[in-house]
């Protein structure tokens, strides 16, 4: 009886994980700023994809770019074996556990990915080559899912 209990558990548990990616995935990118006939809903919206705009402006600190470098450096060898398909995943798993570990940086990834190469060409652009040449993709935003 516990056997079945946890196996129930567990995919409720990866059911809601991939629900919340799903949903997160959808919220960043699908949030349009309302648009209208009216002079004062064209302003709205005008001020709306400024302040929308903003999150993909933030910097990206030296620490936060060399702590990126060291988790890229550290998986190059695996990519290389595993190939693009399966290094494509570990790069996004790599890239949101970083984002998540500088949590200012999260919603700057999710609604900018660029935000990574040029984080990497700031702070390892000999790494950052390496990675797409791994990978097999013109840089490294273009291998992320999100």
């Amino acid at each position: 009886m516990p056997h079945s209990r946890w196996i129930s558990r567990s995919t409720l548990l990866i059911a809601g994980v991939c629900a919340a990616a799903a949903l997160t995935a959808c919220g960043g990118e699908s949030t349009p700023a309302p648009t209208g006939s009216s002079t004062s809903s064209t302003t709205a919206s005008a001020g709306a994809t400024t302040s929308r705009n903003a999150p993909a402006s933030p910097e990206v600190s030296d620490a936060s770019g060399v702590q990126l470098c060291d988790m890229l450096r550290a998986e190059l060898s695996n990519w290389r074996i595993q190939g693009g398909t399966l290094g494509k995943i570990g790069l996004n798993a790599l890239v949101h556990e970083w984002a998540l570990r500088n949590g200012a940086i999260n919603a700057a990834v999710l609604s900018d990915k660029a935000i990574i190469d040029r984080a990497t060409i700031k702070s390892c652009p000999d790494v950052r080559q390496q990675a797409i040449d791994a990978l097999g993709i013109p840089d490294l935003a273009s291998g992320l899912a999100f």
